[in-house]
């Protein structure tokens, strides 16, 4: 007999977020396919961390063999936006390889920022090829402690 899972309070927002999350997954794989077929080069997909503290969202992303020349990070109309170009570093028009399973080519992510952050304060950091963007929590949207008296 199969179990039910626990109990989880029902958030609305959440669900909404949720939602949220997935179309951008799905216009990003959308888009990063047909600017392959456009553009005519391969595109290279970034995966990435996401994690929450008291205030700040963090994302982390491996961008091995990238320096933080090559990187681009900008917020625009609330959407943080990564991209880049990793290159093939040897580009011989020979048919010497036998197999190629590395990612080359142009990237792009872009993620809807929630109302919570505040995309004025948003940093970024490269270092040995890990990307890290904090994502600062509004002062109104951090938890507080209320003193019971």
């Amino acid at each position: 007999m199969a179990q039910l899972a626990p109990f989880e309070e029902f958030d609305p927002f959440k669900d909404i977020e949720r939602l949220q999350q997935r179309i951008n997954r799905l216009f990003d794989e959308l888009f990063r396919a047909e600017r392959s077929l456009i553009v005519g080069h391969p595109t290279m997909e970034v995966l990435v961390d996401i994690y929450e503290e008291p205030d700040a969202i963090l994302i982390e992303a491996d961008l091995p063999g990238l320096t933080r020349d090559e990187v681009k990070v900008s917020v625009e109309d609330n959407i943080l936006t990564v991209e880049g170009e990793r290159k093939l570093e040897h580009e011989d028009k020979k048919e010497n390889y036998r197999r190629i399973e590395r990612s080359y080519g142009l990237f792009s992510r872009s993620f809807t920022l929630p109302w919570s952050v505040d995309a004025d304060k948003v940093e970024a950091t490269f270092k040995d090829g890990v990307l890290r963007i904090r994502l600062p929590k509004r002062e109104e949207a951090r938890a507080k402690q209320i003193e019971v008296k």
